[in-house]
């Protein structure tokens, strides 16, 4: 990471013609510290600098007193380059998606022409640079981007406040590279302001380029609602590999003569439509990039395009989508869409912006596979042979997280091909139970795999052998009867009840072993007349956890930190990148509070960290460590074992880590999960109970009794496992026997 001295004549705060400010938030990031000890700052030190804007819950503060204080702390010697930009952007007085579009412009004229930009960055004066400027950045832009371009509004008046912006942002294009520069600063902005913006996630946006690329290369492809420029980047991607691949095939290193893929997008937000613009251009060299500022479906941008494939992920549930203005469209070819049914304008808008034989995947809500008013337009795909798929992801897959969405695979019908007359559905929600994916984030390898080995053996031969559950061709009459559902779990047979018979009597027999185990593992109240004297027991000196954690008898955390490093990107604290490049480190599973609470293996998944930073580093168990859940109000405590270490510690949990020398792992458990311990370290508030664990009380006893107590808990632990073993196969029997005696599979006799 490069650092940058600033010029004499372009400071901090000639940067936005005042003083640049910054929040707690900003200056966390400038001196690598969490919000909180940035408010302890503010309280304890009465020389730190004073707010001078924001608001009473979100101040702001001179960027320039805040670096002065911090290095007078002895807390930053030198502010990061990429930081000072990004300050610089946030404080700019247009704002941060106008001062974005000026350093993405100028990150472009530095990656297109370097040697124009040297010229320019030797300019004396702040004016003759920002007199200059606006002129390069046309010429460029327009070179990139065509005459039409959606980045306007770069005149000498907007530059001139932002002189030390544009050779800030040069210097990073210096450090960094234009294109990283660039990912990083969008990336920042695109965090910071999420409610305004839906994005796809790289998961979806990689298995719709994929799906869309198997009838063969992708020469050209359009987004008409790109957002952000995660499809069309994905699917730049997905040609990139069949560039290098195709190179690989032929025995040679040089990349084949074949035109790049050129990409096309629309956008009706024009300061997003700029800043996807520049992220295309930027990283898809050499790509012809042709992006539109404008509402699609009202005003087409591209009326005449026939691209080889179309990915979107349109806006859900949009009323005022221009029905009543449209309703005498060409597009209208399957049928005028209902005024809530948006999503069939999207779906027939990019069938006619393809080539006859195109390919379109659009991101679809589930509604729109069996909403009534949207029959008629899904049955005419069918008869026709557009829609030739539907995949139903899991939830979690992308905005809005809580709903499997669908993914719609069409085809344009013509070029001499006769309509197909099957259509595939794909369940791909219940791929891998149990898999640390879990409930907060989709098992995407296997969702990837299914989907696209389905999709490409269907399309290759128009049909597949059904596997029940997950896949299934279906003949296209059979669904045009008065509700033409598409939905894939209305059509998918479940799988054979639990794995059928034989399975059924595996289960049969694990249960009998598991409740003669239980049998076995039934504890005694005491041992012979062995019953303590209850007036001993309440003279016996006591301790809470707070006090040995601050003796150093055990380590208390805090879980629900850390994220997953993502392809290319900063790689966890410690780790080692594999030989022959950066791959994806493999995050760990994480260890949630339904899993504690439940007895079974970690099922959570650690969140991607942003584009715009590292991947922050989280708690990893060890073998012997205890863990107690805060929310809820139950008497829960759990030692991890072997099986369950090196997993990531989850939200809304602590960790107790003891010292072995002081304290016995088991005993600390037993003793923490006390109905009365519990009750009177708990808090109470208008919907939940929360556990302060620092005044959980443990008894002082030497490490010796703390064994013999610690052999007790831990048989009482065995035998709460066995019990709920017995449990979940008792309910699997039973369902499964269920399911069979209903589906035939199970005689009654």
């Amino acid at each position: 990471m490069g650092v940058s001295q600033v010029p004499d004549n372009a400071s901090p705060d000639n940067a936005t013609g005042g003083t640049a400010e910054v929040t707690a938030a900003g200056i966390a990031r400038l001196a690598g510290v969490g919000r909180a000890a940035v408010s302890n700052w503010r309280r304890r030190h009465a020389d730190f600098p004073k707010p001078v804007g924001g608001t009473e819950t979100s101040p702001a503060f001179a960027l320039r007193d805040i670096e002065q204080w911090l290095r007078d702390q002895g807390k930053l010697a030198e502010v990061p380059l990429r930081e000072r930009v990004w300050q610089q952007l946030v404080g700019h007085p247009a704002g941060t998606a106008t001062a974005l579009r000026q350093a993405g412009a100028v990150l472009l004229l530095v990656h297109e022409r370097p040697a124009v930009w040297q010229q320019l960055r030797a300019a004396a004066d702040d004016a003759e640079l920002t007199g200059v400027l606006p002129a390069m950045l046309d010429a460029v832009l327009a070179d990139r981007l065509g005459p039409e371009h959606p980045v306007r509004g770069l005149t000498r008046e907007a530059l001139a406040p932002s002189a030390a912006l544009v050779r800030a942002a040069g210097d990073l294009a210096a450090a960094d590279g234009a294109p990283q520069a660039y990912t990083f600063l969008l990336g920042r902005h695109l965090d910071a302001n999420p409610r305004q913006y839906t994005l796809t996630p790289p998961g979806p946006a990689a298995l719709m380029a994929e799906l869309a690329a198997s009838a063969g290369p992708l020469g050209s492809v359009l987004d008409p609602a790109c957002g952000a420029g995660a499809l069309l980047t994905a699917a730049q991607e997905r040609a990139g590999q069949e560039t290098a691949d195709g190179a690989e095939g032929a025995g040679t290193t040089a990349p084949p003569a074949d035109a790049p893929v050129t990409l096309h997008g629309q956008e009706a937000d024009p300061d997003l439509a700029a800043l996807t613009a520049l992220r295309l251009a930027l990283s898809a060299p050499g790509a012809p990039v042709r992006v539109r500022a404008a509402d699609t479906l009202r005003a087409d941008a591209f009326p005449d395009l026939a691209a080889d494939a179309v990915l979107a992920h349109p806006p859900f549930n949009e009323r005022n989508w221009g029905h009543d203005e449209l309703a005498y469209d060409p597009r209208w070819e399957y049928g005028f869409p209902a005024r809530t049914e948006s999503e069939l304008a999207w779906v027939q808008h990019a069938l006619a912006r393809l080539r006859p034989g195109g390919t379109a995947v659009l991101l679809m809500p589930p509604a729109a596979a069996s909403r009534r008013s949207g029959r008629r337009i899904r049955a005419d795909l069918l008869r026709r042979g557009a829609l030739r798929a539907v995949i139903a992801l899991p939830a979690g897959a992308a905005p809005p997280n809580g709903v499997p969405l669908h993914l719609w695979v069409l085809r344009k019908p013509g070029g001499g091909q006769p309509p197909a007359p099957h259509l595939l559905v794909v369940d791909t929600a219940d791929l891998a139970p149990g898999t640390p994916a879990g409930r907060d984030r989709p098992d995407w390898q296997s969702v990837h795999t299914t989907a696209v080995e389905a999709w490409q053996t269907f399309d290759r031969e128009g049909g597949l052998e059904e596997q029940p559950g997950v896949r299934r061709s279906l003949a296209a009459i059979d669904l045009l009867d008065d509700d033409v559902d598409l939905a894939p779990a209305r059509h998918l047979p479940p799988p054979a009840a639990a794995g059928g018979p034989a399975e059924l009597a595996r289960v049969r027999e694990r249960l009998t072993a598991t409740l003669a185990r239980t049998t076995e593992l039934t504890p005694r109240p005491a041992a012979g007349d062995a019953v303590p004297d209850p007036a001993a027991t309440a003279r016996r000196p006591l301790t809470t956890v707070g006090e040995l954690a601050r003796s150093g008898a055990l380590v208390l955390r805090a879980g629900g930190a850390g994220t997953a490093a993502t392809s290319g990107g900063t790689l966890p604290m410690g780790a080692t990148p594999p030989e022959g490049g950066r791959e994806p480190v493999e995050a760990p599973a994480v260890l949630t509070d339904h899993d504690v609470l439940g007895g079974g293996a970690p099922s959570g998944a650690l969140p991607e960290a942003p584009a715009s930073g590292p991947a922050e580093e989280a708690v990893l168990l060890r073998e012997g460590d205890v863990v107690v859940p805060v929310l809820g109000g139950g008497a829960v405590a759990r030692v991890v074992d072997e099986a369950t270490a090196g997993a990531a510690l989850g939200r809304n949990l602590t960790l107790l880590r003891p010292d072995p020398a002081a304290l016995d792992p088991w005993f600390l458990a037993g003793f923490l999960r006390g109905t009365a311990n519990t009750r009177q370290a708990s808090s109470y508030a208008s919907t939940a109970t929360r556990l302060d664990v620092r005044r959980l009380h443990l008894p002082r006893l030497p490490l010796a009794e703390q064994r013999r107590y610690g052999r007790r808990f831990r048989e009482l632990a065995d035998f709460e496992g066995a019990l709920r073993l017995a449990s979940r196969l008792g309910e699997q029997l039973v369902q499964g026997l269920h399911d069979g005696l209903t589906e035939g599979s199970v005689a009654p006799d």
